[in-house]
């Protein structure tokens, strides 16, 4: 009897080990760096977002006072200024990452609050502020105002 073991191809043998924990490394690799850097860019999406919603509660205040003379209440005194509702949170659709509030309000200033809330909850610029003046701020540490608000 004779023996007619014949090896297998070169085209059809599979990887080894090391060839496949090579590439398992260098997606790791590719994965590490990846990973952070799209975590920042819809962090900084959100953020973008909510200066926008913020800039248009900002125009609905000076409507409202170009209307009333006052930010605070209606022109029959008795009636407070209230966000619409399209202006309370960003995304306007979808779970929230800002809530959007009028923080401080008197006849004559008002100040914008959008505060960070869920996944946005531990950015780095934490909350954005803005003011009738146009000026604007953040909360958070390690972050500047001219970083978070571009």
């Amino acid at each position: 009897m004779t023996n007619h073991f014949h090896p297998l191809p070169a085209t059809l043998r599979g990887f080894t080990l090391i060839e496949l924990m090579i590439t398992v490394a260098i997606v790791a690799i590719l994965a590490s760096v990846a990973y952070p850097a799209y975590t920042e860019q819809v962090a900084r999406s959100r953020r973008a977002d909510a200066q926008a919603v913020l800039m248009e509660a900002a125009q609905h205040m000076q409507r409202f006072y170009a209307a009333h003379n006052r930010y605070d209440l209606q022109l029959d005194g008795a009636t407070a200024n209230a966000l619409p509702g399209t202006l309370q949170a960003s995304p306007r659709a979808g779970t929230a990452a800002y809530t959007l509030s009028i923080s401080a309000v008197d006849a004559g200033a008002f100040t914008l609050t959008a505060t960070a809330t869920g996944a946005q909850a531990n950015d780095r610029c934490g909350n954005f502020t803005l003011t009738h003046t146009g000026a604007r701020g953040v909360t958070g540490s390690g972050a500047t105002v001219q970083d978070c608000w571009r």
